[in-house]
């Protein structure tokens, strides 16, 4: 078995280009092209702003922070559960929509979840701008912890492409499995700290939020790029690690399986 990284590296022009390809295809024949890249987001933070502090007037938490304090905090939580998310219930379909890859042309097939991954993390920069931007309108900085932002992406990072291979090689012999994540995904999203704080959580039910991973990058990602605090460390070490194991073993996976793929498709 290659190095991963080593044969993504090698592969990179290709990467790049599938990647453009598919920022130019999901917004082919709209007027606006991939402008909605950067309005989809922007018109998403102008209505939690309005809806959340002047209308509800809510609050994060019992001591709370400002109304429009609790709008950058919600849409930092959808923000990075989204890129999860998008990568997540993408992976099903990876394989049985480009077929013509597998039963036609010799490709490198482990590439499609990589460019899964690079598609959504474009769209995940521009909405973090567009954070940053809110959050110096009402704040009027950028908080210095964002230089640990990549530390604190990089288990999310691991774990969403070592799930997008698993699922996408599933994917091909189970196509039931779009559905079910569907529902999972829905549910993971409740489940994790993006509309509330953990804070509010009884003690009793807290053990469950506290094996969610996700939920350690969303209160992460809100520490460093809003409050200024700096990342949970030992969920940076540990959740790198674990995200590392489930890299390895969705590559592995996908090597060994996808020469099955073609006979099933």
């Amino acid at each position: 078995m290659r190095n991963p990284i080593t044969y993504f590296m090698e592969k990179k022009d290709l990467i790049f280009e599938l990647t453009k390809r598919d920022m130019m295809l999901r917004y082919k024949g709209s007027y606006l092209g991939v402008l909605w890249s950067i309005l989809n987001p922007l018109f998403m933070l102008v209505i939690y702003t309005y809806f959340f502090s002047f209308v509800l007037k809510s609050r994060w938490g019992q001591g709370g922070t400002s109304t429009l304090d609790f709008a950058l905090v919600l849409f930092c939580g959808i923000t990075t559960f989204n890129f999860f998310s998008e990568i997540i219930t993408k992976a099903p379909s990876l394989i049985v929509s480009n077929v013509n890859y597998v039963k036609k042309v010799v490709f490198p097939l482990e590439i499609l979840p990589v460019v899964s991954l690079c598609s959504a993390f474009v769209q995940f920069l521009i909405s973090l701008v567009i954070l940053f931007i809110g959050n110096v309108i009402i704040n009027g900085h950028i908080a210095w912890t964002i230089v640990f932002l990549p530390l604190v992406l990089l288990p999310l990072v691991l774990l969403s492409l070592g799930f997008s291979w698993f699922l996408s090689s599933f994917g091909v012999f189970f196509r039931d499995i779009q559905h079910i994540l569907i529902v999972l995904v829905q549910a993971l999203m409740f489940l994790s700290p993006i509309f509330y704080p953990i804070s509010i959580i009884p003690e009793s039910l807290r053990p469950i939020y506290y094996i969610n991973p996700i939920g350690y990058v969303v209160e992460d990602m809100r520490n460093i790029l809003i409050w200024g605090n700096t990342p949970n460390w030992t969920w940076c070490i540990l959740g790198t690690l674990i995200g590392l194991v489930i890299f390895l073993l969705g590559f592995i996976w996908f090597k060994k399986t996808k020469g099955a793929f073609a006979d099933v498709l």
